[in-house]
């Protein structure tokens, strides 16, 4: 499913390339457990191998929790100040902007993408406004872009595996080897 949300974004918006960023620590994760991180970037490789438009960053593949205002700082560095970066998110993602580290900051030093699903959820742009100025959330309305409706989860997956399910066609083939292979979500 981000693979198809990814290439959809990138052909709307145009964007040169897509980077996807595994974390070692994401903060929004909480305790949950998660499959170690070498594993997940891993999987990002196979997932986007045939995509010359997506590319892996192992930026956030330290051993400290990865906040997206550290992140977006890094490549900014990397990139120079006149570089436009996008962020993408999901609807969900958007809603709880204001929690995240220094959200004022992160809406000012990026585009932030929220990838619209339809039927999903609309935003709640009066909450939002309590924490961002409003020519932040103009920036944040113009940065929701509708894409494809995919009812392809993480959740669902991992629930497939456990159950002894097939996720053929959920996940590219040779990530569904991999997670055979490494016997990951059992």
């Amino acid at each position: 499913g981000h693979l198809i949300v990814a290439r959809a974004l990138a052909e709307a918006l145009p964007l040169e390339r897509v980077i996807f960023l595994p974390s070692a620590r994401p903060p929004h994760k909480g305790g949950r457990p998660l499959a170690a991180a070498a594993h997940r970037s891993a999987m990002v490789e196979l997932a986007i191998a045939d995509e010359p438009l997506f590319e892996l960053s192992d930026v956030d593949l330290r051993d400290e929790p990865s906040f997206t205002i550290d992140t977006v700082r890094r490549f900014r560095d990397a990139l120079g100040p006149s570089a436009e970066l996008h962020w993408i998110v999901g609807m969900a993602s958007l809603t709880e902007l204001a929690t995240w580290r220094q959200a004022t900051d992160l809406v000012e030093s990026c585009q932030i993408v929220t990838a619209a699903r339809p039927g999903a959820a609309q935003v709640d742009w009066t909450l939002l406004a309590k924490s961002f100025r409003p020519d932040q959330i103009q920036k944040l309305k113009a940065g929701v872009v509708e894409t494809p409706r995919i009812d392809i989860s993480a959740t669902n997956i991992r629930q497939r595996i456990r159950t002894g399910g097939s996720i053929r066609y959920f996940v590219p083939d040779p990530v569904d080897e991999y997670i055979r292979t490494h016997r990951l979500y059992r």
